[in-house]
């Protein structure tokens, strides 16, 4: 856990503490402007980050060879409005209300996963990075007492106000680096929360397919089920309209092995499923496929 002490204002930090208050502000706001609103920002965002918006194109074109340049680009343009829709998601999870969300949220899977609890075993839910997964994951916390592993922001005041709103609803919120912490909550029988679908530095990573593309992956999850003896559950969510659909899969049986790649291959499936099932609202912005294979050149 980490400290969740106000930072100061100070002159250096005085824009961050400008941006959260905006946030903060725009949280407050109707949830029916919210959306319309965050369709015209995902436009303006379309425009105004070029190397972003080359960096989506070229992910989707890698994922979805199968698709024509028409099609890719009409996706491109979904992506970027979902992004902007979910600017106002992720404010409002952290600070809002989501009353309006409650009464249109289907949530499958429950039962096992409260079943798997009960019984004393953890529960790791695993997904990816999703432009609602921040809302979901407040909706879910409706139902259970979901913790989260997170990345923590260079900013000090927005670090403390996301942190203080995830707070709001979550059991406990974990740095990448609190590992320890995460495995004794795993193993007294808690449920985390985690997205380990990009492409970071560390050792414990190998080179495992997603679309088809030997992708960087992290080997977490297989680490912390050998570690812990938790479930490994699946986290879809997607939204649909004005309506969030939100699945928890059956655990992943024979899990983990003794084979880490075999393993994080599994659940790299797991993820490009959920992506199907949502393309636009994947973070495609992200340089998924950075690092790569000794010999093999750059796909950006």
């Amino acid at each position: 856990m980490k400290n969740t002490a106000r930072p100061p204002l100070t002159l250096r930090n005085a824009p961050a503490w400008l941006g959260v208050s905006v946030l903060w502000l725009l949280a407050q706001w109707p949830w029916w402007l919210q959306r319309t609103l965050g369709t015209v920002l995902g436009g303006l965002l379309f425009i105004v980050l070029p190397r972003r918006r080359r960096i989506a194109a070229r992910n989707l074109k890698l994922c979805f060879p199968e698709h024509d340049p028409a099609t890719r680009k009409q996706l491109l343009r979904a992506h970027f409005a979902a992004l902007g829709v979910g600017v106002f998601e992720f404010a409002r999870a952290w600070w809002g209300s989501i009353t309006p969300m409650r009464r249109n949220v289907q949530i499958e899977g429950l039962a096992p996963v409260q079943a798997i609890l009960a019984s004393g075993r953890g529960v790791l839910l695993v997904s990816g990075h999703f432009t609602t997964l921040e809302l979901c994951g407040r909706l879910l916390c409706d139902h259970l007492p979901v913790s989260g592993m997170y990345r923590a922001h260079d900013s000090a005041p927005m670090e403390w106000a996301v942190l203080r709103g995830r707070l709001r609803y979550a059991s406990a919120m974990y740095t990448r680096e609190h590992v320890l912490g995460t495995v004794r909550s795993l193993k007294r029988g808690g449920l985390l929360w985690y997205a380990p679908d990009q492409d970071m530095l560390g050792r414990d990573r190998v080179f495992a397919p997603f679309f088809g593309i030997a992708a960087g992956s992290i080997t977490a999850t297989h680490q912390l089920a050998r570690l812990s003896g938790c479930a490994v559950v699946p986290f879809f969510h997607r939204r649909e309209g004005g309506r969030y659909l939100i699945r928890l899969a059956p655990p992943l049986e024979d899990f983990p092995s003794l084979d880490p790649l075999a393993d994080t291959s599994r659940v790299n499936a797991a993820i490009e499923a959920m992506v199907r099932a949502a393309p636009a609202q994947y973070l495609w912005i992200h340089q998924r496929f950075k690092r790569r294979p000794s010999g093999e050149p750059s796909l950006y």
